[in-house]
């Protein structure tokens, strides 16, 4: 029996043997072969193997840049916010995680369980987005709770970032700041100017799982968009707009404007109109209230009653910026830039005089003065001082219409001046061809041709500094997140306009006509004005409507700031002699001096002799006004402007704001015919 035993051993070790051999031969085969395959087609079967695994990727916006006012005060941010985002697969894993997950969700935020459970019902989706744009405050709760023992068994609920505009001024410089729409995009002043340049590109981050199952995540960081330093003082355009606002709650008009100017850099420190709006709110019923009467009713149900269409017009009319938009007959602050290049030429000498007998004849037409009695005979400091129209006739005359063209363009009328900011009109003025006598007459005080307030301010510096033609601008500086410089905006100089000595007599002349001619109520206690006085009858001639103005400058010996007022129809009972733009601009030198520290003069203006009171618009012509072919031409371009030069506005509903987004006009509302007042 033992012999047996051990011949079946020995049989049966042999044959484990061989097996052993054979399976040693085939796993080495095997082995080969894998190495072979993977030598060869390694990568392309990897990627097979990733393509079937599952993965994800999260987009991560970037933050769009700060708008900051000259001394650092934030006028525009982006404040991070937060989307509730469920997953019904990992929710659903479990009915105790379930019933936690709903419980916790019903109780920290304004979501019921009904809208949970038809977000569950797709059970296989790991992103649902529930609510959006939450603050840090109403997700902390929440946050705090899961924490917590109580709330561990919630799960499946995560917050994404974004980010959401936010003027922390509300109304505040809102024409010449702007807003964005949704996906980050700029409308009108400097959000819109400089959109791309304050938006960043999004980041993302992608996770999957590896082939041992392990999750893997690769980040690709945002970069976030530049900061934008304007040239605006807050301090300066609260002063502004303080001022505006208190004017047309004591007095009223269609539309007070206001542009304060650094002459010696063509930087905008402040610039304001009365119909303003919060950045924060655009589209609301409050921005486009003003447009609507409560004689005729509810305002709140006439807003209600508008079509869409209707709507679309209220909102881009509220946008639109009224210094750089609209084109305006500027009347007599004109009369600044006539002498100006007529004196630089040498057309004048400085010493001449004009006698004003109340009217004047040009070719067949009589023009009267605005001062029908007549203002006898007066130099060139009196013809500006008492804002006489025949004298100004007289000046244009002698310099003739190749001279008084050229000096249009010199001064940038007829033109933009490249502001940085968008919709900006060009004004109409008649080229040297259609300079007949009368057109070269009326055009010598501002009357049959159409400027911007952007035109007059801009020109007026050159005007008062000496005779450099700065470009405007409301950028300083564009810097990265950290601070770094990425352009330094300089002050340019785009031409010379007139000599320091044609300057210098300048700043004398217009300091008189504060001191003793029609600004007198300009002047402010300590310091030295100088400016020029604007009243011109606006369309159709005849309707009693003006437009009042007044430009001015500080101190004369050594300007630092420039003011310049519009006021659209004042609701008084005689606009055309109420002074009201030199009164609104006086009330802004008084509190903006100071607050500039601008010391006081030694001398100041000191009026002597009788009051010349204030520029009274009368009509100018004898009779019925003449033809002129550039008023046909100004009525065409304003008819055709609405639909060629407008920028339509857009009826498309913003994804995340469900509001009607709308695009700012920048048609040019030019005046036409011949003029009719002074």
């Amino acid at each position: 029996m033992a012999k047996k035993r051990k011949r079946f051993l020995g049989r049966m070790q042999m044959k484990l043997f061989w097996i052993t051999v054979v399976l040693s031969i085939a796993f080495l085969a095997l082995v080969i072969r894998i190495w072979y395959i993977n030598k060869k087609d390694g990568k392309r079967y990897e990627k097979i193997v990733l393509a079937q695994q599952s993965y994800d990727s999260i987009e991560i916006p970037y933050r769009r840049g700060d708008i900051l006012d000259r001394n650092g005060t934030q006028l525009a941010t982006s404040e991070k916010v937060y989307n509730l985002i469920i997953e019904p697969k990992n929710i659903l894993q479990d009915d105790k995680v379930k019933k936690a997950t709903i419980s916790a969700l019903t109780k920290y935020f304004d979501i019921t369980e009904q809208e949970i459970d038809d977000a569950l019902s797709d059970k296989s989706s790991l992103y649902k987005k529930m609510l959006k744009k939450l603050s840090y405050d109403q997700v902390k709760p929440f946050n705090e709770f899961i924490a917590t023992k109580d709330g561990k068994n919630v799960k499946g609920v995560w917050f994404e970032d974004e980010y959401q505009r936010y003027y922390p001024y509300g109304s505040l410089a809102c024409h010449a700041i702007g807003f964005t729409v949704s996906g980050n995009v700029g409308q009108g002043g400097v959000e819109g100017y400089y959109s791309d340049e304050l938006n960043g590109t999004d980041g993302r981050e992608y996770g999957y799982l590896t082939q041992d199952m392990t999750l893997e995540r690769t980040t690709k960081p945002p970069v976030n968009g530049y900061n934008i330093i304007s040239t605006i003082d807050a301090n300066a355009q609260s002063i502004v707009e303080k001022k505006i606002n208190a004017f047309m709650t004591e007095t009223g008009a269609k539309n007070v404007s206001a542009l304060v100017m650094d002459p010696n850099s063509g930087e905008i420190l402040a610039m304001a109109n009365s119909n303003s709006f919060d950045l924060n709110e655009p589209y609301e019923d409050s921005a486009i209230a003003y447009q609507f009467n409560s004689e005729d009713g509810d305002v709140s149900s006439q807003i209600k009653a508008l079509s869409e269409d209707e709507r679309l017009d209220c909102l881009n009319k509220a946008w639109r910026n009224f210094i750089i938009s609209d084109g305006f007959e500027p009347g007599s602050t004109y009369k600044t830039f006539t002498i100006s290049g007529a004196i630089e030429d040498g057309a004048l000498k400085g010493d001449e005089t004009f006698f004003c007998g109340g009217n004047l004849k040009v070719a067949d037409t009589t023009i009267n003065c605005h001062n029908h009695s007549g203002h006898g005979q007066v130099n060139i400091e009196q013809s500006l001082m008492q804002s006489c129209n025949v004298a100004l006739m007289q000046i244009a005359e002698t310099e003739g219409r190749k001279t008084f063209a050229k000096y249009q363009e010199v001064f940038g009328f007829g033109k933009t001046t490249h502001v940085d900011l968008a919709g900006e009109a060009a004004g109409l003025v008649y080229p040297e061809e259609k300079l007949n006598p009368v057109e070269l007459a009326t055009s010598s005080f501002g009357q049959g041709l159409t400027v911007t307030m952007m035109q007059i301010g801009t020109a007026f510096c050159s005007v008062i500094n000496g005779g450099n033609y700065y470009e405007p601008h409301m950028v300083k500086q564009i810097v990265d997140e950290n601070g770094g410089i990425i352009n330094n905006i300089e002050p340019t100089i785009l031409r010379k306009t007139i000599s320091s000595e044609t300057s210098e007599f300048m700043r004398n002349a217009l300091f008189e006509v504060v001191s003793n001619g029609t600004a007198r109520k300009a002047q402010v206690a300590g310091y030295t004005i100088g400016g020029k006085t604007g009243t011109a009858e606006k369309l159709p001639r005849g309707n009693g409507k003006y437009l009042l103005s007044f430009i001015g400058f500080a101190p004369v010996e050594n300007p630092q700031v420039v003011v310049y007022v519009t006021v659209d129809e004042p609701n008084v009972e005689d606009q055309a002699s109420s002074g009201l733009g030199t009164i609104i601009a006086q009330s802004i030198l008084q509190e903006l001096l100071p607050y500039m520290n601008i010391y006081q003069s030694d001398s100041e203006n000191k009026s002597e002799g009788a009051d010349v009171g204030d520029q009274v618009a009368t009509p100018i012509f004898d009779g019925a006004a003449p033809t002129e072919q550039l008023s046909e031409d100004l009525q065409n371009s304003t008819e055709e402007g609405s639909s060629e030069n407008a920028t339509e506005a857009s009826t498309e509903v913003g994804t995340d704001s469900n509001t009607t987004e709308a695009t700012t006009e920048n048609t040019t509302q030019a005046t036409t015919q011949a003029p009719a007042a002074q």
